[in-house]
């Protein structure tokens, strides 16, 4: 970037950072946690890029494994609140199901860490899906103008949110206007997708 004292006053304000040790390593993992709601794989990921940028300047090998799970047993990572926290944001913006499952994927939480997190996400898909429509204008709340090619584009968009196809499709169908019985989009979809 160009500056008035040119190329190389920025290279001279950016000085190197030391090389890791142990307790650099903690120190660094603790102003994470303490700054980002994280998972365990996610803080062994950060703790590893850190690592490959800056060196390791210490006896043996990195415990990241074993960091994190002094992190975990002491209550600054929980992988199971995590990811009940990831549900109920995604719901509340309303993404579906599917979409959750995604980012607990890229987390690393596995299926026991996850359940209560995707029980949330099933209990609220209509909601959630309802909620998605209304934001991106779809459906009921759409100005309808009857083009199929309008309607495909909502179930898509509504797919691409993380709903099932069935739940997708009912919303899509219903007349801008109409009236919205959350109970019978949640018996339609339930049939179609079984």
């Amino acid at each position: 970037m160009w500056h008035k004292k040119g190329v190389k006053a920025r290279s001279r304000s950016r000085r190197s950072r030391p090389p890791l040790d142990s307790k650099r390593l903690e120190e660094l993992a603790l102003r994470y946690v303490g700054r980002y709601s994280t998972s365990r794989a996610k803080l062994a990921a950060y703790l590893g890029r850190k690592i490959r940028e800056r060196g390791w300047d210490d006896k043996g090998e990195p415990a990241i494994e074993a960091l994190t799970a002094r992190f975990a047993e002491l209550g600054y990572v929980d992988d199971a609140a995590y990811a009940l926290a990831k549900s109920e944001s995604l719901s509340n913006r309303g993404y579906g199901k599917r979409r959750l499952d995604d980012k607990l994927r890229l987390a690393g939480i596995d299926d026991e860490d996850g359940r209560a997190a995707r029980l949330l996400s099933e209990q609220r898909s209509v909601e959630s899906a309802i909620r998605f429509a209304q934001r991106r204008r779809i459906g009921p709340f759409g100005s309808g103008n009857g083009d199929p090619r309008q309607r495909e584009k909502a179930i898509a968009a509504l797919v691409r949110a993380g709903h099932s196809f069935a739940l997708a499709k009912a919303i899509a169908s219903l007349a801008p206007g109409a009236e919205i019985d959350a109970e019978a989009l949640a018996e339609n979809s339930r049939f179609a997708d079984v």
